[in-house]
């Protein structure tokens, strides 16, 4: 193969060689036509041989598979299996169509007939963190979880005891009993100095593959990641600065390990973007910084405090800029609400009102805030309960400076997380899930008050509803010191009949059979829409055994 391209290579620079003589020679003929009464013999012109240049590509390849080979050797003796089981559940199929990412880990588990009470198995991974037996893994890897049984790389299985779990950054930490100094702990990187395109390597148990390594890149960074709770799916969070890599991630992968070419952690895998629940090229991690934050707290307190400022927010859009009288190029978060008694109301922030534009953050301790996430970021990483910090805000299109003393997030269910619920009614699916309109997401959403109706929150894909071209939320906001995300559509009426809560969405719903046609009149960038859905069967009714 490579004689054949220097063939061809020799080949091409001769016949530019002799393309170059030839026109070298019609140009001085030229010459000698307009200038000159006597022919002058045109030069002969040898074409210099070139030096080939052949491209080695073995040894190239050869380094970078001994690279890959010599993390794997580094970074498996820190990776565990990790298997759980969950004793008298209620056989129903596994509940896992309403997460907004497929859920990864696996259930290998056969069901009874429905209505038994038996017992559900699941997989997935961890990695040691010390070396007195302190395990990290996923809270949805564990959570509900009677008994856990976690398998070292040598094959040694051991008992694992919950010491803290936190489902806002769906982490938690297991201990086992081992001798002490005999467990290699991963090597921790920096994940705010890691780039796209940077060569990535998720090690853990995909489908109960123990050990198994897989390579990429990473794809993007600064994500926002919902994350559900096992026990209970209406509840989200949101995760900020999450990594997207391309390293097949898959179910098993969640709780393991996502390493540099260095071998040290860059994050934990924890959910996965496809429509078949298996890689689809897009994976989510949660960032080696939050793990540092977090794990020390849970092993310490067995929970984590988050930090809260105390602000329903959101991104300030150019249109809301103008109206409130700024530039259409002015960046930053708007305060739409803020909470009573919080750090926000005690610091003097103030919230938009009917007549009043609230204020707007433009950095936090001198770091700019071009857009929610930026906030959301920066507190994640580098802020704690208790601490002050310096928010530059506009007030009437004046900068002030404000010091603020963080709070602890509240961490009992909010009304939000009471009211989110995934849409389903019956033997009748439209694949959604979605909250009650509040005049909270009105102002964030910069829509008219009065509105009633429900926010599709997520859109499971290959659904009704995502076939018929629904839309979900995706822009992260903060509404009574909660998270959320916001920006879908909004469902007005079902066949033209008014919805207001869920309740009323799934009475509506009940109406239908599997096939039937619906229209849903929504409400999309300021404008009503008119979709047409063919409602699909619940899963739920159809799943059975995985």
């Amino acid at each position: 193969m490579e004689k054949s391209t220097i063939k061809k290579i020799t080949i091409i620079i001769s016949i530019v060689g002799l393309l170059f003589a030839s026109s070298c020679s019609l140009f001085t003929g030229f010459l000698n036509l307009v200038g000159n009464s006597e022919p002058v013999p045109p030069p002969t012109v040898t074409p210099t041989p070139q030096p080939l240049l052949e491209v080695e590509t073995g040894e190239a390849l050869t380094t970078i598979q001994n690279g890959f080979s010599a993390v794997y050797t580094r970074v498996l003796p820190a990776v565990v299996n990790i298997r759980v089981v969950q004793y008298g559940v209620q056989n129903t199929a596994p509940d896992i169509w309403n997460f907004p990412f497929p859920f990864p880990f696996h259930f290998p588990f056969q069901m009874p007939d429905r209505g038994t009470p038996s017992n559900r198995s699941a997989i997935g991974s961890g990695f040691v963190w010390d070396e007195t037996g302190y395990i990290v893994t996923n809270n949805h890897v564990i959570e509900g979880a009677d008994e856990i049984t976690v398998t070292l790389a040598d094959g040694t299985s051991l008992a694992g005891t919950l010491v803290g779990a936190d489902r806002d950054s769906d982490l938690a930490v297991l201990k086992i009993e081992y001798p002490e100094g005999k467990l290699q702990p991963i090597q921790i990187a920096d994940s705010t100095q890691v780039q796209v395109g940077q060569l990535v390597a998720a090690i853990g148990n995909p489908f109960g593959l123990q050990g198994s390594m897989t390579v990429g890149i990473i794809s993007a960074l600064g994500r926002s990641l919902p994350v559900s709770s096992q026990d209970s799916p209406g509840i989200s969070f949101t995760i900020p600065d999450v990594i997207q890599v391309d390293a097949p991630i898959n179910p098993g992968n969640s709780g393991g390990v996502l390493v540099d070419m260095d071998a040290r952690l860059v994050g934990v895998p924890t959910a996965i973007e496809s429509p078949s629940g298996a890689n689809a090229g897009i994976g989510f991690v949660v960032p080696s910084v939050i793990v540092q934050n977090v794990v020390p707290k849970l092993i310490e307190n067995g929970y984590y405090e988050h930090p809260w400022i105390g602000i329903s927010g959101t991104t300030l859009t150019s249109d809301m800029a103008e109206e409130a009288g700024l530039p259409r190029e002015q960046h930053g978060v708007l305060i739409v609400e803020v909470i009573p008694d919080s750090p926000a109301e005690k610091a003097g922030l103030l919230g938009s009102g009917e007549n009043q534009v609230g204020d707007i953050i433009i950095q936090i301790d001198s770091q700019p805030t071009l857009d929610f996430e930026d906030l959301t970021t920066y507190m994640a990483r580098h802020t704690n309960t208790g601490e002050t910090i310096t928010l530059t805000i506009l007030r009437d299109g004046e900068t002030q400076i404000l010091d603020l003393e963080l709070g602890i997030r509240p961490s009992s269910p909010s009304p939000r997380a009471e009211r989110e619920q995934p849409v389903r009614s019956g033997d009748v699916w439209l694949g959604i899930s979605g909250v009650e309109v509040t005049p909270g997401i009105l102002q964030a959403m910069d829509l008219e008050p009065g509105l009633t109706g429900i926010l599709i929150q997520q859109v499971i894909l290959n659904s009704p509803a995502d076939q018929a071209g629904l839309q979900g939320s995706s822009t992260a906001a903060e509404i009574n010191g909660e998270q959320i995300l916001v920006g879908g559509d909004i469902i007005l009426t079902v066949d033209g009949h008014q919805v207001r809560d869920m309740e009323s969405l799934n009475a509506e719903l009940d109406k239908h059979k599997l096939g039937d046609q619906i229209i849903l009149t929504i409400l999309r960038g300021g404008k009503q829409i008119h979709l047409k859905v063919v409602l699909g069967e619940n899963p739920r009714s159809s799943v059975s055994g995985q």
